[in-house]
C-alpha cells in the first residue's frame, strides 16, 4: 500500500479496533464499515430505521469530507449491511432522499449480526 492514506475525522465514529476510518488512495477512497453511532455519545441513535440510516449516511458523508470530497456527492459504490430485510423499504426511502436522482452502485445483504446489535451498517468507496 505504497499510495495508501488512513483517513481520519471526529466528525464520525472512532473505534479501539484495528482499522481506519477511511483509506485514501489516489483518487478513490474506501470508508469503512458504519452503523447509525452519534460520534460525539459513541452510542447508537434511538429513533426509526429511517433515522438511523440518516446517522449512517452522515458518518460516510464525514469521512469522504474529511478526504477533501464532497460528503455523499462523491459517493459511487454503497454496501448496505441490515439485519432484517423487512427493513428494506424504510432504508430505500431514507437513502433515496440522501442520494436523489443519480445514486450511487449499490448491493444490500442481511445479515444474522452487527456490531453493538445495530439493524444496518454501510460501507462506501468514494472518488474525490
Amino acid at each position: 500500500m505504497t499510495d495508501a492514506h488512513p483517513v481520519e475525522t471526529d466528525d464520525a465514529p472512532n473505534s479501539d479496533n484495528p482499522y481506519s476510518q477511511g483509506i485514501r488512495t489516489g483518487d478513490t477512497l474506501y470508508v469503512s464499515g458504519y452503523g447509525p453511532v452519534d460520534p460525539a455519545t459513541g452510542e447508537a441513535v434511538d429513533g426509526d430505521i429511517r433515522d438511523q440510516t440518516d446517522r449512517v449516511l452522515d458518518n460516510v458523508a464525514a469521512v469522504v469530507d474529511e478526504a477533501g470530497g464532497d460528503g455523499l456527492d462523491d459517493v459511487v459504490k454503497v454496501t448496505v449491511y441490515l439485519t432484517d430485510l423487512e427493513d428494506y423499504e424504510h432504508v430505500n426511502e431514507a437513502y433515496g432522499a440522501r442520494f436523489g436522482e443519480d445514486p450511487p452502485a449499490r448491493v444490500c445483504v442481511e445479515v444474522s449480526r452487527l456490531p453493538e446489535d445495530v439493524r444496518v451498517e454501510m460501507d462506501a468507496i468514494a472518488v474525490c
